[in-house]
């Protein structure tokens, strides 16, 4: 008995459809995957970094630059640019409101409000005056917060920001080593991401158009 020929054509189409079969189920089950993980987390794709140990920021009471007692659902009506830092403070602070107000004035230009909060780290010179004067000089809405020592502790733990007093010695000012971070709030979301001071202000505006885009 003769054993009926294979057609090599044959064989090669059916390769071939198995293949794309294939091929078709691993791109949809990776858009499948990719529209899960978006779901998940909207903003998956403006991330750069991420902290570990689970989310930064969270209810706080403050007094405001007028004395007038704050909270964060107060300040946080938008998205907020929070950064931790001290009036007295000779070089980084300076340098660090100087990019996020640049960015904020940037992120205005297209359309994006974006309110900058600056929490000090220095309650005892840093009044609600003291702050007043210190924040007009950077910015018409850069919001300055103060508060007793308690309440700032328990901001800074919220954001998990370090600070610690340096005293100079031989009768000059002391001054805060502190956590240089500023931080991307959220009001219907919270804590959306971190930015380390070596962003400039273009890519600064850049990464947080893309949140509050993704926000819809």
């Amino acid at each position: 008995m003769t054993e009926p020929k294979t057609d090599p054509d044959r064989r090669v189409r059916l390769y071939a459809a198995v293949a794309l079969t294939v091929a078709v189920a691993f791109v949809v089950g990776l858009a499948l995957m990719q529209r899960a993980q978006r779901a998940a987390d909207p903003f998956r794709d403006c991330r750069a970094g991420q902290v570990a140990g689970g989310d930064i920021g969270g209810p706080f009471t403050l007094v405001d630059e007028s004395g007038r007692t704050v909270t964060d659902a107060d300040v946080i009506r938008g998205p907020t640019l929070v950064y931790f830092g001290f009036s007295y403070c000779p070089d980084v602070c300076p340098l660090d409101l100087d990019r996020n107000v640049t960015a904020v004035d940037i992120l205005e230009e297209r359309g994006v409000e974006v309110t900058p909060v600056f929490i000090t780290v220095d309650p005892e010179r840093d009044t609600p005056e003291v702050l007043a004067e210190y924040t007009e000089t950077w910015h018409p809405r850069l919001l300055g917060l103060t508060g007793s020592a308690d309440q700032l502790k328990a901001a800074q733990q919220a954001y998990r920001v370090y600070a610690s007093r340096r005293d100079p010695g031989d009768g000059g000012d002391y001054v805060y080593d502190h956590s240089t971070f500023s931080y991307l709030m959220l009001p219907e979301s919270g804590f959306a991401e971190f930015f380390k001071r070596e962003v400039g202000a273009d890519e600064l505006a850049e990464r947080v158009a893309c949140f509050v885009q993704a926000q819809g």
